[in-house]
């Protein structure tokens, strides 16, 4: 059922405005509740995330939070970094592609649907499995008060510390980088607090 909080989404779209009226027509095809979260349309199934609609510069696209546990046998579905784990996107850039995979964006959803309704979940690599950078390994080593600090994270604020400390290719930048978060490691804070 459509829900006249979202409709903002869908007049607003100055690009994709077609394409994304279609999506949305093919998902409530599915019945799903149509609901805004993120500042975008988000469907969902008995309370839980199924797909999300949203439009960018190149190209408008269906997010399935799940879509790694999804069966990928078209090729269709993309993991946007290597760093998403679970959440998949399937990308348009014009309505006959839409139109024409409309079949195939239905069997999606319904899959989805199924992953929800068995309680599967994307097995998430754990914050150990994440290589520590040197130069961060090195603070830590030479600061058990940093080590504890660091380990008193939770594991999404030390990935997200992690990723960041391992981004640049230079080792400069890295050390900058770690120099830098330290005091916000030290106050117990993540990355973005």
């Amino acid at each position: 059922m459509m829900n006249p909080k979202v409709d903002f989404y869908f007049t607003k779209a100055e690009k994709w405005q077609e394409e994304l009226e279609q999506l949305r027509k093919i998902v409530l095809e599915c019945e799903l509740s149509e609901e805004l979260k993120w500042g975008v349309p988000c469907y969902t199934f008995q309370k839980s995330n199924i797909v999300l609609i949203h439009d960018f510069k190149e190209y408008c696209a269906l997010l399935f939070m799940k879509g790694a546990l999804l069966d990928n046998a078209n090729g269709l579905l993309i993991q946007q970094t290597e760093n998403v784990q679970a959440a998949r996107q399937i990308r348009f850039t014009n309505l006959q592609e839409i139109i024409e995979n409309k079949a195939i964006l239905k069997a999606y959803i319904y899959e989805a649907i199924e992953v929800e309704k068995a309680g599967l979940k994307v097995e998430l690599k754990k914050t150990t499995e994440y290589n520590i950078p040197e130069e961060f390994q090195q603070k830590l080593d030479e600061s058990s008060s940093l080590k504890t600090a660091f380990e008193a994270l939770t594991p999404g604020r030390q990935r997200a510390y992690l990723l960041h400390f391992a981004q640049p290719k230079q080792a400069k930048t890295r050390e900058a980088r770690v120099e830098k978060c330290i005091p916000q490691i030290l106050d117990g804070k993540g990355l973005n607090d």
